[in-house]
């Protein structure tokens, strides 16, 4: 947000609010001016859009170190969604597959969407049928805690799913 202050603000006569929050209703550029450098404070224009544009008496820094304050607080409560990838090839192991799987609990639990992936190598592409009964699998695992939100996708030498929390 861009304020215009003091000599910046060019408009002959603005709706004025002073450092209290009192409104003065609409006076002349010049007397808003001097009514802020008495109070040793700056004069500020709020709402350029308004009809007369609004402007308030107070600290200039004080203000945007406030605005700033603001900012920062609501960005660190912002939960940012990941998606978290779990690779499989078609031949994978029990204990693997049992590792990874509560990895994707996990992730899950805390928000993250999973993206399961089968990556074929070689002649491994002739045995599709293996990867999408573990992809299947998973799913039916995972039931409870997660949903798909893009079924079996086939992209070049992978075949991936992508859950969300239920």
């Amino acid at each position: 947000m861009n304020n215009r202050l003091n000599n910046e603000i060019r408009i002959p006569t603005l709706r004025l609010i002073d450092q209290n929050g009192n409104q003065l209703g609409i006076v002349s550029n010049s007397y808003a001016k001097s009514l802020a450098e008495n109070a040793g404070l700056d004069l500020v224009e709020i709402s350029p859009t308004a009809n007369p544009p609004v402007c308030k008496i107070m600290d200039f820094g004080k203000f945007k170190f406030q605005q700033e304050k603001k900012q920062k607080e609501e960005k660190s409560k912002q939960f940012i969604v990941k998606t978290k990838e779990i690779q499989f090839h078609p031949n994978v192991q029990f204990h693997d597959y049992e590792y990874r799987l509560e990895h994707a609990k996990e992730f899950l639990e805390q928000g993250h969407k999973v993206k399961a992936c089968v990556v074929y190598r070689g002649r491994e592409m002739n045995y599709r049928s293996k990867g999408e009964e573990i992809l299947k699998k998973f799913v039916e695992d995972l039931s409870g805690i997660g949903l798909v939100e893009q079924s079996n996708n086939l992209e070049g030498n992978t075949l991936s799913v992508i859950l969300r929390k239920v």
